[in-house]
């Protein structure tokens, strides 16, 4: 007799899931290398010199509320495939009570059509590679550092980096205000190669 009020609840959460917006369901490709059928050879990787894959963001990167100066950190890729033709940057955080495949993250940089002879992005981005997006907040285009309040506890955020089949011609050509998380994801689709992470805390 207990099972049936399990079965209900467990197929009125898989409704409320369904019945919620595609693009709120949307979420980034799988790193390469997580499945069976992964090609042999070399994987694309993403790094940084001023980042450590799951430790926190250094002084220095945090925004100027926290004493730092708030600029993108540095990332460097390399064993992208042979056919890329650009590659894009999504940094995102899920805050607490969201979930990747139910709802949006908060998104703090999105940048597309970086050329295909690039092979990194220096700190702060000076050479303005690739165009930007929304900031976090729908305020301006580029970079949102991460700023916690006071006593918010840690957070975790992740930057994609992706190599791309051909340029997201359904973007934008120069930094849009109104492009956002949404938009990138449903763009990269059908044209993703390979992909990494590097995620921090703060």
């Amino acid at each position: 007799m207990t099972r049936f009020p399990a079965l209900a609840l467990a197929i009125a959460l898989l409704c409320c899931t369904a019945a919620l917006p595609a693009a709120a369901q949307q979420t980034p490709p799988p790193k390469p290398g997580t499945e069976a059928t992964a090609p042999q050879g070399p994987r694309f990787t993403v790094t940084s010199s001023a980042l450590v894959d799951g430790a926190a963001l250094p002084d220095d990167l945090r925004c100027t509320r926290s004493g730092g100066d708030g600029v993108s950190p540095p990332l460097t890729w390399e064993n992208a495939p042979a056919d890329t033709q650009a590659y894009a940057i999504v940094m995102q955080h899920y805050p607490n009570g969201t979930y990747p495949g139910v709802n949006e993250p908060s998104h703090y940089w999105l940048v597309w059509n970086i050329p295909a002879d690039a092979d990194g992005v220096a700190r702060g981005n000076p050479e303005s590679l690739g165009v930007e997006g929304s900031d976090k907040d729908l305020r301006a285009t580029g970079y949102t550092p991460p700023c916690s309040p006071s006593g918010a506890g840690t957070h975790e955020y992740t930057i994609w980096v992706y190599a791309l089949d051909a340029p997201l011609a359904d973007l934008p050509e120069q930094d849009d205000i109104g492009t956002g998380w949404t938009d990138v994801m449903a763009a990269l689709k059908g044209h993703v190669l390979a992909g990494d992470t590097i995620t921090f805390l703060n």
